[in-house]
């Protein structure tokens, strides 16, 4: 039985390194003693690099396969486009996962298919429904994410009864770092080539994080999608970009996006980055590399194409969004412009996790089961409904 960590932990006063540090636990088979150990020494993106393969380097040492997994693949995050051990890191810790859990694909309880997308291949994972079948789950991740990362997320829901398939998309994991392949707003073309290769129909679309737009979107021109879980709220990846930022901040980079003021938002955020500013470095040097942008500012144009507003009225599934209050990436109360666009979804359901569930982490982090159990019995009430 697939089991799940609960709680969270206050590891490093920056908050997108503290939420990565809680990833690398909860999320990716790490361990509390060894993240403790390094979290206080860790202030910029060359101190992650260094300490995770250090930590890495003694797990394999100490016979520790799984956390060093967890340490090798979270080395190369905040390694940037040019850093050759970005992918040797990568592919390192990739070899290591299949070695690790090989059982599970040779007994066949999961199964490998690779389908055909434009010039690449994707990657899926499939996990049979145990015993009676309830229904088809389609799942995927977004920004950052790798499709290892929700193997055990893929396990749970077969567990419970989901024929359960698990997808990297163009600019996920593998696709981007060994593939090249730069991430597309039309995200209903890899996933109609999932559907198609696979011959799915009747499927519940599970998006995290930026998926939590990339799947209402998918669905939005795919019928055989009956349901959408949007797992997080998410409108426009523009404004996710610069919302969490200063309200002056705010004004300015909105004035000059639509002045087209290329210069003075290069400007700006070049300086930010030079300052080690490791949110605004992470946020734009991964996202210039993963959605193949030359400059801050073309990187911010190309993630206005990145939205629900323009697609919302063509949603016509039930719907569920579920969001975070202590999300340090995307705040949640813009849900309520999200349900404004939805409207014609069959149904909208809401539910936004707290940090007294242990939930209040971006996509979260800090309580899985019952993030998941709660799309479960969602996904079980709409199909009683019909």
């Amino acid at each position: 039985m697939v089991k799940f960590r609960v709680g969270s932990y206050k590891l490093n006063d920056n908050l997108n390194l503290n939420f990565q540090l809680n990833r690398t636990i909860m999320w990716d088979g790490g361990r509390i003693e060894d993240i403790k150990y390094i979290a206080k020494d860790i202030h910029t993106s060359n101190d992650w690099k260094r300490k995770m393969i250090e930590i890495g380097d003694e797990a394999i040492e100490d016979g520790r396969i799984e956390n060093a997994i967890a340490y090798y693949r979270m080395s190369e995050f905040f390694m940037y486009d040019g850093d050759p051990d970005k992918k040797k890191y990568y592919l390192l810790a990739t070899k290591m996962f299949y070695e690790y859990y090989a059982d599970y694909f040779e007994s066949g309880k999961v199964k490998q298919y690779k389908v055909p997308y434009e010039d690449v291949k994707l990657p899926v994972m499939f996990a049979k429904a145990n015993k009676e079948k309830k229904g088809t789950v389609l799942l995927h991740g977004g920004n950052d994410s790798y499709i290892e990362e929700f193997f055990f997320s893929m396990l749970y829901f077969a567990e419970q009864g989901y024929d359960t398939y698990l997808f990297e998309g163009p600019g996920q994991g593998g696709v981007i770092r060994v593939q090249r392949k730069h991430f597309t707003h039309e995200w209903e073309k890899p996933v109609k080539a999932v559907l198609d290769y696979l011959k799915l129909d009747e499927v519940t679309i599970i998006g995290a994080s930026l998926g939590g737009m990339l799947a209402p979107r998918a669905a939005a021109f795919d019928d055989r999608i009956k349901k959408v879980i949007a797992w997080s709220v998410f409108t426009n990846f523009k404004d996710v970009l610069i919302g969490m930022r200063p309200k002056k901040i705010q004004r300015i980079t909105n004035f000059c996006m639509k002045y087209n003021l290329a210069s003075i938002i290069n400007t700006i955020i070049g300086a930010k980055i030079k300052k080690g500013d490791e949110l605004v470095k992470w946020g734009f040097l991964h996202g210039m590399y993963a959605y193949e942008a030359k400059t801050p500012y073309e990187y911010l144009k190309k993630m206005d194409q990145y939205q629900i507003y323009n697609i919302a009225d063509k949603i016509k599934q039930d719907v569920l969004i579920i969001g975070a209050t202590k999300d340090h990436l995307i705040d949640y109360r813009t849900v309520g412009a999200e349900i404004n666009t939805l409207t014609n979804a069959k149904s909208i359901t809401v539910r936004i996790f707290t940090e007294y569930e242990s939930g209040e982490a971006h996509c979260n982090l800090g309580n899985l089961k019952l993030c998941h159990d709660t799309m479960i019995n969602w996904i079980g009430f709409m199909k009683d409904k019909q």
